[in-house]
């Protein structure tokens, strides 16, 4: 017999399945990738016979058969049956697919809307074996870290003695770049009102930087990153943007305002609060700010929107992919950014949410 309490123990099972079973849906995203089942898609330019995606994608029937349903109902594509003879369906049966929304976000090549480089980043050997020694770094309270344990190195200096590796993180960023800028701009552009010059402070191979100037063409862009990433960056056009070697914990080149976009989250409190106050120095202490674009964790039942739950989960994750993958780093809630930009000398601040992984600060002199 039914007792109480049954139901939600059941349902607590069945979502245990879902954790035991967690990676399936990565592995099968990634494999999509991989066979490029997106790209052919969309080269085709509509709905596409089973029979003629199997052999474009090189998989066997079979195989793509069991690839597409699982992917088909996590909303990935779309599928159609066209029945040619009536009077006898099952042997008549046309499976043809279509992309989505979210199938399009795999497209590898020629897409700026692709989060293809991201999946494959994060999905690498590399990125989820020190996943495995989360618990370690938790036991130590504050040993070394889960990827330093795995690989013997930090992230940083992994990169540097990789270069395959660093490439794939250098594409994940820039996909990263990408998307958060395109959602700033899409959300929010009101933050480069008035903005003439703008540094871009670890600003990486300019993909940030380029975007905002397209969209704001009356900012001159300086980007500002280490030696060896600007020495790599492609050329731009001087008059939009210029490139700057240098490190931000000794100077900033200077401007009407200073933009970081996921940086500040590798560093820890003290030095985040070095950084943006070189950031200050390097603005007008009248006209200036600091614009921040990083993930700002929200409080329980702060937003009832769908979206911002949604997006709360994944700073948490973000978050927990901090204290696996680095050292020091971690994601804010609005009180210890508050903390933070207020120990490094900026006297007001204000937190604009967007649609976006990232929330928009601005720090005030």
């Amino acid at each position: 017999m039914k007792e109480a309490g049954d139901d939600e123990r059941q349902l607590a099972k069945l979502e245990m399945w879902g954790y035991t079973l967690g990676f399936t849906p990565m592995a099968v995203v990634k494999c999509a990738i991989e066979l490029e089942i997106a790209d052919v898609l969309e080269i085709h330019g509509g709905p596409m016979k089973h029979s003629e995606l199997s052999p474009a994608v090189g998989c066997s029937p079979q195989v793509l058969r069991r690839i597409m349903r699982y992917l088909i109902n996590r909303r990935f594509f779309k599928q159609t049956v066209t029945v040619t003879d009536i009077n006898n369906p099952s042997a008549s049966m046309i499976i043809s697919y279509a992309q989505t929304p979210l199938s399009r976000l795999l497209i590898k090549n020629g897409s700026d809307e692709s989060m293809a480089d991201l999946v494959v980043l994060e999905s690498t050997p590399v990125m989820l074996a020190p996943w495995h020694r989360l618990s370690s770094r938790a036991l130590e309270n504050g040993g070394t870290t889960p990827f330093e344990a795995e690989h013997g190195q930090n992230l940083w200096d992994y990169n540097s003695a990789n270069p395959g590796h660093s490439k794939l993180v250098d594409d994940g960023m820039a996909c990263m770049a990408r998307h958060s800028m395109a959602a700033i701009i899409d959300y929010y552009p009101e933050a480069f009102n008035g903005v003439g010059s703008l540094v871009d402070v670890g600003g990486g191979d300019g993909t940030s930087l380029r975007a905002l100037v397209e969209a704001c063409p009356w900012i001159r862009g300086i980007n500002f990153d280490l030696p060896h990433v600007i020495a790599a960056s492609p050329k731009c056009d001087a008059d939009a943007i210029q490139h700057v070697a240098g490190d931000m914990f000794d100077t900033i080149p200077k401007a009407d305002a200073a933009f970081l976009m996921r940086v500040l989250h590798d560093w820890s409190d003290e030095e985040c609060v070095q950084i943006l106050k070189k950031c200050r120095e390097a603005i007008p202490l009248d006209t200036g700010k600091v614009i921040i674009a990083e993930a700002v964790i929200r409080d329980e039942g702060e937003s009832e929107e769908e979206a911002d739950k949604y997006i709360k989960d994944l700073h948490l994750t973000l978050d927990m992919v901090m204290l696996v993958h680095t050292e020091r780093g971690k994601e804010r809630s609005v009180e210890e950014w508050e903390d933070v930009v207020r120990e490094a000398g900026f006297t007001r601040f204000t937190v604009k949410y967007i649609q976006a992984i990232v929330a928009v600060v601005e720090a005030y002199p």
